[in-house]
């Protein structure tokens, strides 16, 4: 909700399609430096209470964002902006912490199944952001929506009270090797540098999503407030369909083949959400977006948490979490651009186009996850 309240804010409120792109790589972008500590807080501390400390950071944003409304409208940019940067320090502890726990609390043989599950709840608050604050905003204006995030954010922490984790025994050197010692435990398994890197090119596609399709659905569609919440909404429908459908086929299916189809595909799908004109239309191509992707994305998390060596694993954990928030980042970023240069429909052809021609590259090398079967 932090996220899409920051796009949509700079849109609608600020009218800038370029703050919004800055917008969203601040929520998104602190972790590629951050992070690395953070994997190394998660395997020093209990992780439990790392997430704490970065649930309170995330209602400081919520509080900025409160503020940004209070101020004149000339004046709002740069609390959104600091917003936005106090969320993007959120995350880059809560996400790692958060993989850290899920392994402390399930045990080691189901840990892989169970990650799939979990990683449904992650595109659950993905998709349900935006139609979360269509309705508040409806019922209320900004203001309701700032409350609705506070009151989720109190919710969440007193809800982790009662989970118990442990701090890691082992002895550690200075910070920085710690670090140095996740990269290379990376770098010396193959099939975890590949599902690492196959997750870069399906995090592609979800900065491009945040950004161009409030722009689609308003330019193109010409959908009401109300009506575009409920077609970025749907994404959480598809998303956790592609959840679903990762948890039904998981030990059925070759997860490579799976990993490549299914980002093969979301990567179409975005190319073909530029040239469509009707809303039935759009909402097909996003469904195969997130079904496809949420899929993909399942299959990765879950196999990069089960190669994931016990002492490592805060570490481990921490790359992939900042791979899931630089990238988007990133990519937004560059969405943005091009749609305040060339406009969304051009937006859109290039995200996805550059999507599948990667996916084709990374099929022809990636031999370790080609063979991967469960």
């Amino acid at each position: 909700m932090i996220n899409y309240s920051v796009i949509l804010f700079a849109q609608d409120m600020l009218g800038s399609a370029w703050l919004s792109g800055l917008g969203l790589g601040l929520c998104f972008g602190p972790p590629l430096i951050l992070g690395w500590f953070a994997g190394v807080f998660c395997d020093r501390l209990a992780p439990g209470w790392v997430i704490q400390g970065a649930q309170a950071v995330f209602g400081l944003s919520a509080l900025v964002l409160w503020w940004t409304l209070l101020r004149e409208p000339v004046d709002r940019a740069g609390t959104l902006l600091l917003s936005a940067g106090l969320a993007g320090v959120a995350w880059s502890f809560a996400s790692p912490a958060r993989m850290a726990v899920l392994a402390q609390i399930v045990p080691a043989d189901r840990l892989k199944k169970t990650s799939v599950f979990f990683n449904v709840f992650v595109m659950l608050g993905f998709g349900l952001g935006p139609l979360t604050i269509a309705v508040l905003r409806e019922s209320g204006g900004w203001p309701w929506v700032v409350r609705g995030i506070l009151v989720l954010v109190v919710l969440a922490s007193m809800l982790l009270v009662p989970v118990r984790t442990q701090r890691s025994g082992l002895v550690r050197q200075s910070m920085a090797a710690d670090v140095r010692e996740g990269l290379r435990t990376v770098l010396r398994q193959p099939l975890l540098l590949q599902l690492m890197l196959v997750a870069m090119a399906g995090y592609l596609a979800m900065g491009p999503l945040q950004l161009l399709l409030p722009r689609l659905a308003v330019e193109r569609l010409g959908l009401p407030e109300l009506q575009l919440g409920l077609l970025l909404g749907s994404l959480a429908l598809s998303l956790i369909g592609g959840g679903v459908l990762a948890m039904v086929l998981a030990s059925h299916v070759h997860h490579g083949a799976a990993i490549f189809t299914g980002i093969l595909g979301a990567g179409a799908a975005l190319a073909a959400l530029g040239s469509t004109h009707a809303a039935g239309a759009a909402l097909a191509l996003l469904a195969a977006v997130g079904v496809l992707g949420g899929m993909s994305l399942s299959l990765i998390a879950a196999g990069i948490q089960a190669e994931a060596a016990v002492a490592v694993r805060g570490r481990v954990l921490s790359m992939y979490t900042i791979i899931s928030q630089v990238i988007p980042a990133s990519s937004g970023v560059l969405a943005g651009t091009l749609m305040q240069h060339f406009g969304v429909e051009v937006a859109l052809w290039c995200c996805g186009i550059g999507l599948v021609g990667l996916m084709l590259v990374n099929l022809g090398w990636m031999r370790a996850l080609r063979s991967q079967i469960r």
